[in-house]
């Protein structure tokens, strides 16, 4: 569980502070998604609305949660079998770190690079429509 979802979500977008995320603003990010993927602006799936609220809010991907579970071995799986020999006790988490122990300043960086790639993509996708 995250202990402040207020670190969570797009902070700033071209060294611009984004504030509270408006329709607007997922509607942006939805139709950069449709063009990256190849597809006109007005083609935009429900999908992408998705994937660009969950970008722009922070929400957790489920998918990787389930790809990480699926992707374990059976034996390392948790064991729902009573008389368990017991469990490991997990590491508390510092108020500036993250659940993979990632300081701010890591995430920060993290957040950046990820942004930087996105805006290669888009800019790759434009490049290619003008090309056409």
């Amino acid at each position: 569980m995250n202990a402040n979802p207020l670190k969570t979500g797009v902070l700033t977008e071209h060294s611009v502070g984004v504030g509270t995320v408006s329709r607007k603003m997922v509607r942006e990010r939805a139709v950069e998604l449709a063009l990256i993927d190849g597809r006109a602006p007005n083609e935009t799936s429900k999908a992408d609305w998705v994937q660009a609220r969950r970008e722009l809010t922070g929400e957790p991907d489920p998918d990787l949660n389930a790809a990480a579970v699926a992707a374990a071995p059976e034996s390392e799986r948790w064991n729902p079998v009573p008389g368990s020999t017991g469990t490991k006790t997990p590491v508390p988490v510092g108020e500036d770190e993250d659940g993979e122990g990632r300081s701010d300043k890591e995430q920060l960086v993290a957040e950046g690079m990820a942004g930087a790639e996105q805006d290669q993509k888009l800019q790759a996708a434009r490049t290619a429509k003008k090309d056409l």
